[in-house]
């Protein structure tokens, strides 16, 4: 369904010479220079400039959240995505200071929102299956979503969009992405389950337990990642997976947020390894086993605030960063334009 193909190397000498001779000591700008390296590297080394950025977030309800691994009830999932929709919430704030356009994508929550014309519907259920218990969905369903997704992308794409970021909601998504960490990486359990919304120690090991017991429920079909999705999934991860994919393969920049974007995007380099070459990772999230997952993909995130609150707020406060890599390749001076001889 994908076919994504490593960034060109070919200009990489020359972006580099471009970024030691602007007006500064080699490398005084940090970390701002191999990011305008990587910009430049994805979308052309004559001018890259960012085009209408967007921010998707994409919502799906978790079977998980019945047995208490969360604060919060799923139905303050369909209750954020109103608060999403009526531009109240914190990914809301930031999207319109960053200058991200951002759409909000049901892709099965478990009480519907009807009436919200800029709703978009990608619906894969009302919310998956507890996957303590079963297969969180099946395999189709993981086909259909990556369609979807992929058609999405395709649309900004052709729209002019070449950096595009996914948020989440969802009650009950970090155990999911929890457990597709668990089940991907050779670390315990443990490792990769923390607190979420917030949870006490108590539901934190209720939380350890079930995750524990849906990895031995589901031993031999956890073989792919596709395995993976269907046997621990949610219908929001699968789409973001998907989208992140469909975004490589059309050589657009990928802005990954925290904890369970950082999932999704381990699971699309585990599909297509050249799809790293087009991921900006924009924070470390506070939550348990992100950094781990940070390791495992080599990436160096641009922020550390100790945020866990998802949405893609992580995504937005660091397209500002984006846009500042590509303007001083662009438009900084070089040495020789102003005549510096060091």
């Amino acid at each position: 369904m994908f076919s994504v193909t490593p960034v060109n190397h070919q200009f990489d000498g020359e972006i580099q010479q471009k970024i030691d001779c602007k007006t500064k000591p080699l490398g005084a700008l940090g970390r701002l220079e191999p990011l305008a390296l990587q910009v430049a590297q994805v979308l052309g080394a004559t001018c890259p400039t960012i085009k209408q950025p967007k921010l998707l977030v994409f919502a799906g309800d978790h079977g998980i959240a019945s047995a208490g691994v969360s604060i919060a009830p799923s139905e303050v999932t369909t209750q954020m995505v109103l608060n999403f929709l009526h531009g109240g919430a914190a990914i809301n704030v930031f999207c319109a200071q960053a200058g991200f356009e951002m759409e909000v994508i049901d892709c099965g929550i478990a009480h519907p929102v009807t009436g919200h014309e800029a709703l978009i519907d990608q619906r894969l259920g009302a919310g998956t299956r507890a996957f303590h218990l079963e297969a969180a969905m099946s395999a189709s369903c993981v086909e259909q979503g990556f369609a979807m997704a992929k058609a999405r992308v395709a649309l900004h794409h052709d729209n002019g969009t070449n950096l595009i970021a996914f948020g989440e909601m969802g009650i009950g998504n970090t155990s999911s992405a929890a457990a597709i960490m668990a089940a991907l990486l050779p670390v315990d359990v443990a490792a990769c389950v923390g607190r979420g919304t917030g949870i006490d120690s108590e539901t934190l090991q209720r939380k350890q337990a079930l995750i524990t017991q849906a990895i031995q429920l589901h031993q031999g079909q956890l073989n792919t990642p596709q395995q993976i999705l269907a046997a621990l999934g949610g219908f929001e991860i699968v789409q973001m997976t998907g989208a992140m994919l469909a975004a490589a393969e059309l050589k657009m920049l990928i802005l990954v947020d925290g904890f369970i974007a950082t999932a999704a995007a381990l699971l699309a380099v585990t599909i297509a390894p050249a799809a790293r070459d087009y991921m900006i990772f924009a924070h470390q999230s506070d939550e348990a086993g992100h950094q781990l997952m940070l390791q495992h993909l080599q990436a160096e995130p641009l922020l550390q605030l100790e945020m866990r609150l998802g949405e893609g707020t992580g995504a937005a406060l660091a397209l500002p960063l984006v846009r500042a890599a590509a303007a001083f390749y662009n438009e900084m001076a070089s040495l020789q334009d102003v005549g510096i001889a060091i």
